[in-house]
């Protein structure tokens, strides 16, 4: 099918969602971008969920660094090919790119959520974009595909709704996280706000904000993705090296909010489908990045061996790069071959 590529950001508004926690939110508003033609069928939709600081952008036309890494994988042609597949990336529930989040307005107070934005569970994320799916009049679909946090989203829906698409590709992720790792990161991330003067325990909106905070709280980020060896390829200088690292963890600080670094910590708290592994009805295609420090390669036989005793249908990659956990996309050559074939094989 061709299609006239079409690519702007849109929203869709939920009157009434109720968290898993019982809570209702009000006008719940979920942001998401949009390539290809959705067929008359309404059965091409890829679901591409995107990382824990990413957003709807990394499918962005022509991106290859930063939160546009993943247009080398969905476009014309490419192995998400939006010729043939309506590729929608909703922006997660409590993140900061145009879905409601604790900047936003609490219709119960009148003032932005803040520290008070409820807790949320990857599955009310998930569920968030299901009722998206429903408006677009979509009930199955082929995939889910996505890169760390997004891979969470993938193993979720696989549980969740296991009828609903045929494949999911969760990559650079895992199916579980410790309760230990979730907390201890969120409370690393509001220790670290804390010695900002404005951070107010999250009520910073009007104080003037935390950009600072945020810019060395990315840099660090971005070195345990691996930056410094992607830099490395094309700068030899450590001192240009650290103000290229500083010029982009600025970029994101600016556009990222600093709530949604603790919120979507907190909805790892408990997240494990492994129990859940007979659930999944989907193929699956596990893959992990080489130099990945965050999900080392060494944990895939357990994943896999899981996933094969529950009898689910599922195929490990090993991307061999040196660009760690944002190999998905900086390296996408390396493995868009073993992503194209496993869309085929959903057709």
């Amino acid at each position: 099918m061709t299609s006239l590529q079409k690519f702007e950001p849109k929203t869709f508004v939920i009157p009434e969602f109720r968290l898993q926690s019982g809570r209702v939110m009000r006008d719940v508003t979920v942001a998401y971008r949009t390539l290809g033609t959705l067929a008359p069928s309404r059965d091409n939709v890829v679901l591409v969920t995107h990382g824990y600081t990413s957003g709807p952008q990394m499918i962005s036309p022509g991106g290859v660094t930063g939160e546009g890494a993943w247009s080398q994988l969905v476009g014309p042609g490419k192995p998400v090919d939006t010729n043939r597949y309506f590729a929608i990336c909703p922006n997660m529930l409590g993140s900061s790119y145009g879905s409601t989040n604790a900047a936003s307005i609490d219709s119960a107070t009148g003032r932005p959520y803040g520290p008070r934005f409820p807790d949320i569970t990857v599955s009310d994320i998930v569920a968030t974009q299901r009722l998206l799916l429903n408006d677009f009049g979509v009930d199955k679909f082929v995939a889910v595909v996505g890169p760390s946090y997004g891979g969470y989203q993938a193993f979720q829906w696989a549980i969740d709704y296991p009828t609903a698409m045929r494949g999911i590709a969760p990559v650079v992720t895992a199916p579980s996280v410790s309760r230990e790792r979730s907390e201890a990161r969120a409370a690393n991330f509001r220790a670290t706000l804390s010695q900002n003067p404005n951070w107010n325990g999250g009520d910073y909106y009007d104080a003037g904000g935390v950009l600072d905070t945020m810019i060395d709280i990315r840099v660090a980020t971005l070195k345990t993705y691996g930056i410094e060896a992607r830099l490395k390829q094309s700068m030899t200088d450590p001192k240009e090296i650290e103000a290229a690292i500083r010029k982009e963890a600025t970029q994101w600080a600016k556009g990222f909010d600093a709530n949604s670094l603790i919120i979507l910590a907190n909805a790892l708290r408990g997240f494990d489908v492994t129990p859940r592994f007979s659930d999944i009805q989907a193929k699956v295609l596990f893959v992990l990045s080489r130099t990945d420090q965050l999900f080392p390669p060494d944990i895939a036989p357990g994943v896999m061996k899981g996933l094969k005793s529950a009898g689910v249908d599922a195929d490990y990659f090993l991307l061999d790069s040196d660009l760690g956990h944002s190999a998905s996309g900086l390296d996408a050559h390396k493995w868009a071959p073993r992503l194209r074939a496993f869309m085929e094989s959903l057709n």
